[in-house]
Protein backbone atom coordinates (compact mmCIF):
# COMPACT_ATOMS: atom_id res chain seq x y z
CA UNK A 1 0.00 0.00 0.00
CA UNK A 2 1.29 3.24 -0.93
CA UNK A 3 1.10 6.89 1.51
CA UNK A 4 -0.74 9.52 0.12
CA UNK A 5 2.14 11.41 1.38
CA UNK A 6 4.99 11.76 4.48
CA UNK A 7 4.76 12.42 7.85
CA UNK A 8 7.50 14.32 9.52
CA UNK A 9 9.59 12.40 11.69
CA UNK A 10 8.74 12.08 15.26
CA UNK A 11 10.44 15.25 17.60
CA UNK A 12 13.23 14.52 19.46
CA UNK A 13 14.84 15.95 22.21
CA UNK A 14 18.83 15.94 23.13
CA UNK A 15 20.25 14.06 25.96
CA UNK A 16 22.39 15.85 28.15
CA UNK A 17 26.43 14.56 27.59
CA UNK A 18 25.38 12.88 24.80
CA UNK A 19 24.76 12.27 21.22
CA UNK A 20 21.65 9.92 21.16
CA UNK A 21 18.21 12.26 21.45
CA UNK A 22 14.79 11.27 23.19
CA UNK A 23 12.28 10.64 20.46
CA UNK A 24 8.93 11.78 21.90
CA UNK A 25 5.76 9.26 21.56
CA UNK A 26 2.71 11.47 23.80
CA UNK A 27 2.87 14.11 25.90
CA UNK A 28 0.84 14.45 28.96
CA UNK A 29 0.56 17.22 31.20
CA UNK A 30 -0.85 17.79 34.76
CA UNK A 31 -2.88 21.43 35.81
CA UNK A 32 -3.15 22.62 39.22
CA UNK A 33 -0.42 20.95 41.09
CA UNK A 34 0.65 24.16 42.32
CA UNK A 35 -1.63 25.42 45.38
CA UNK A 36 -0.72 28.89 44.98
CA UNK A 37 -1.30 28.79 41.00
CA UNK A 38 -4.36 26.96 41.46
CA UNK A 39 -5.47 30.00 43.84
CA UNK A 40 -3.82 32.81 41.75
CA UNK A 41 -6.20 31.48 38.54
CA UNK A 42 -9.17 31.13 41.13
CA UNK A 43 -9.68 27.45 41.24
CA UNK A 44 -10.27 25.12 44.20
CA UNK A 45 -7.00 22.92 45.57
CA UNK A 46 -7.41 19.52 46.45
CA UNK A 47 -5.99 16.14 46.49
CA UNK A 48 -8.96 14.50 45.11
CA UNK A 49 -7.29 13.53 41.55
CA UNK A 50 -4.64 14.92 39.32
CA UNK A 51 -6.39 17.12 36.42
CA UNK A 52 -4.87 15.96 32.91
CA UNK A 53 -4.53 17.10 29.46
CA UNK A 54 -2.69 16.04 26.58
CA UNK A 55 -0.37 18.53 24.12
CA UNK A 56 0.63 16.69 20.43
CA UNK A 57 3.92 16.14 19.86
CA UNK A 58 3.92 18.56 17.21
CA UNK A 59 3.40 21.08 19.91
CA UNK A 60 7.27 20.66 20.94
CA UNK A 61 9.66 23.00 20.32
CA UNK A 62 13.52 23.17 21.42
CA UNK A 63 14.96 25.56 23.91
CA UNK A 64 16.48 28.37 22.06
CA UNK A 65 14.02 28.53 18.98
CA UNK A 66 12.43 31.83 17.88
CA UNK A 67 9.10 30.98 17.82
CA UNK A 68 5.80 33.51 16.21
CA UNK A 69 3.43 35.09 18.70
CA UNK A 70 0.67 32.23 18.51
CA UNK A 71 -2.46 32.82 16.61
CA UNK A 72 -6.01 33.02 18.30
CA UNK A 73 -5.02 34.44 21.56
CA UNK A 74 -4.32 38.13 22.40
CA UNK A 75 -3.50 36.64 25.50
CA UNK A 76 -1.10 33.77 25.82
CA UNK A 77 1.03 33.05 28.70
CA UNK A 78 3.95 31.08 30.31
CA UNK A 79 4.07 28.61 32.72
CA UNK A 80 7.23 26.78 33.56
CA UNK A 81 7.49 23.15 34.34
CA UNK A 82 10.06 20.59 35.65
CA UNK A 83 9.45 17.62 32.63
CA UNK A 84 9.90 13.97 33.28
CA UNK A 85 11.06 11.63 30.75
CA UNK A 86 9.25 8.02 30.70
CA UNK A 87 12.35 5.59 29.93
CA UNK A 88 10.90 2.08 30.66
CA UNK A 89 6.94 0.54 30.31
CA UNK A 90 4.74 1.62 33.17
CA UNK A 91 1.21 0.67 33.51
CA UNK A 92 -0.72 0.23 37.03
CA UNK A 93 2.76 0.93 38.85
CA UNK A 94 2.59 1.54 42.72
CA UNK A 95 4.23 5.09 43.56
CA UNK A 96 7.21 3.12 45.34
CA UNK A 97 7.50 1.57 42.27
CA UNK A 98 7.24 4.45 39.76
CA UNK A 99 10.40 6.08 39.44
CA UNK A 100 12.03 2.89 38.03
CA UNK A 101 10.05 3.85 35.52
CA UNK A 102 12.08 7.58 34.63
CA UNK A 103 14.85 8.21 31.85
CA UNK A 104 15.55 11.57 33.04
CA UNK A 105 14.11 15.27 33.73
CA UNK A 106 14.15 18.82 31.77
CA UNK A 107 13.06 22.13 32.34
CA UNK A 108 10.17 23.14 29.79
CA UNK A 109 7.60 25.65 29.27
CA UNK A 110 3.44 24.92 28.75
CA UNK A 111 2.86 27.66 26.81
CA UNK A 112 -1.08 28.54 27.43
CA UNK A 113 -3.60 30.61 25.38
CA UNK A 114 -5.21 31.73 28.30
CA UNK A 115 -8.12 33.88 26.65
CA UNK A 116 -9.27 30.35 24.76
CA UNK A 117 -8.85 28.68 28.14
CA UNK A 118 -10.76 30.71 30.05
CA UNK A 119 -13.42 30.51 27.36
CA UNK A 120 -13.49 26.58 27.25
CA UNK A 121 -13.55 26.30 31.20
CA UNK A 122 -16.36 28.62 31.07
CA UNK A 123 -18.70 26.43 29.30
CA UNK A 124 -17.31 23.04 30.22
CA UNK A 125 -15.69 22.04 27.45
CA UNK A 126 -11.89 20.74 27.08
CA UNK A 127 -9.05 22.94 26.90
CA UNK A 128 -7.34 21.95 23.88
CA UNK A 129 -7.54 24.84 22.07
CA UNK A 130 -5.60 26.79 24.63
CA UNK A 131 -3.38 24.19 25.34
CA UNK A 132 -2.50 22.21 22.30
CA UNK A 133 -0.78 24.38 19.86
CA UNK A 134 2.51 24.69 17.92
CA UNK A 135 5.63 25.75 19.95
CA UNK A 136 2.97 25.34 22.88
CA UNK A 137 5.38 22.95 24.24
CA UNK A 138 8.83 23.95 24.94
CA UNK A 139 11.63 21.70 26.40
CA UNK A 140 15.36 21.72 27.29
CA UNK A 141 17.89 18.91 26.92
CA UNK A 142 17.08 16.28 28.95
CA UNK A 143 19.34 15.02 31.77
CA UNK A 144 19.54 11.57 32.90
CA UNK A 145 17.84 10.77 36.07
CA UNK A 146 21.35 9.13 37.53
CA UNK A 147 23.05 12.72 36.98
CA UNK A 148 19.80 14.65 38.89
CA UNK A 149 19.29 12.70 41.73
CA UNK A 150 16.73 12.31 43.37
CA UNK A 151 13.66 14.91 43.14
CA UNK A 152 13.44 16.84 46.30
CA UNK A 153 13.61 21.05 47.36
CA UNK A 154 15.63 22.27 43.59
CA UNK A 155 14.22 25.47 43.00
CA UNK A 156 12.02 26.08 40.08
CA UNK A 157 11.67 30.12 38.53
CA UNK A 158 11.05 32.05 35.38
CA UNK A 159 12.66 35.28 34.51
CA UNK A 160 10.95 37.41 31.65
CA UNK A 161 13.15 39.88 29.98
CA UNK A 162 15.39 40.03 32.78
CA UNK A 163 13.03 40.10 35.94
CA UNK A 164 11.80 37.03 38.01
CA UNK A 165 8.26 36.18 37.24
CA UNK A 166 8.02 32.82 39.13
CA UNK A 167 10.01 31.19 42.31
CA UNK A 168 9.44 27.71 44.01
CA UNK A 169 10.61 24.54 44.66
CA UNK A 170 9.75 21.32 43.69
CA UNK A 171 8.71 20.02 46.95
CA UNK A 172 5.67 22.71 46.56
CA UNK A 173 4.20 20.05 44.03
CA UNK A 174 0.42 19.27 45.08
CA UNK A 175 1.06 15.66 43.55
CA UNK A 176 4.83 14.26 43.86
CA UNK A 177 6.24 12.80 40.86
CA UNK A 178 6.25 8.91 41.84
CA UNK A 179 2.26 9.98 42.62
CA UNK A 180 1.62 11.25 38.99
CA UNK A 181 3.35 8.59 37.17
CA UNK A 182 1.35 6.16 39.53
CA UNK A 183 -2.42 7.94 38.84
CA UNK A 184 -1.29 8.28 34.78
CA UNK A 185 -0.74 4.66 34.48
CA UNK A 186 -4.06 3.36 35.80
CA UNK A 187 -5.28 5.20 32.76
CA UNK A 188 -2.59 4.75 29.60
CA UNK A 189 0.27 1.93 29.43
CA UNK A 190 3.25 4.44 29.67
CA UNK A 191 6.49 3.63 27.38
CA UNK A 192 9.48 5.36 26.43
CA UNK A 193 9.07 9.10 24.37
CA UNK A 194 6.05 9.55 27.12
CA UNK A 195 6.94 13.36 28.46
CA UNK A 196 4.64 14.49 31.42
CA UNK A 197 4.92 18.15 32.54
CA UNK A 198 3.98 18.16 35.85
CA UNK A 199 2.69 21.47 36.67
CA UNK A 200 3.55 25.02 37.75
CA UNK A 201 4.36 27.55 40.46
CA UNK A 202 2.38 30.54 41.00
CA UNK A 203 3.21 33.60 38.92
CA UNK A 204 2.17 32.98 35.58
CA UNK A 205 1.72 35.62 32.96
CA UNK A 206 1.04 37.17 29.41
CA UNK A 207 3.95 37.36 27.14
CA UNK A 208 4.33 39.37 24.30
CA UNK A 209 6.18 40.09 20.85
CA UNK A 210 10.09 40.43 21.94
CA UNK A 211 9.60 39.26 25.07
CA UNK A 212 12.73 36.65 26.31
CA UNK A 213 11.80 33.79 28.32
CA UNK A 214 14.48 32.09 30.31
CA UNK A 215 13.53 28.77 32.92
CA UNK A 216 15.47 27.08 35.45
CA UNK A 217 15.63 24.35 37.46
CA UNK A 218 18.01 23.83 39.88
CA UNK A 219 20.56 20.31 37.84
CA UNK A 220 18.91 21.13 34.77
CA UNK A 221 19.68 22.85 31.38
CA UNK A 222 17.22 25.83 31.34
CA UNK A 223 14.93 26.48 28.84
CA UNK A 224 15.24 29.40 27.08
CA UNK A 225 12.68 31.05 24.21
CA UNK A 226 12.08 34.07 22.15
CA UNK A 227 8.68 35.62 21.33
CA UNK A 228 8.89 37.46 17.51
CA UNK A 229 6.08 38.60 15.72
CA UNK A 230 2.67 37.57 15.32
CA UNK A 231 2.21 34.61 12.79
Amino acid sequence: MTLLFDLPAAPSVPVLGSEASYPVRRIFCVGRNYAAHALELGNAVDREAPIWFNKAPAALCLSGEVIPYPPGTSNCHYEMEFVVAIGAPAFRVAPEDAMAAVYGYAAGLDMTRRDLQNASKAKGYPWDTGKDFENGAAIAAITPAADFGAVADQRIALVQNGETKQDGTLSDMIWSVPELIADLSRMYHLAPGDLIYTGTPAGVGPVAEGDLLEGTIDGLEPVRLDIGGAE
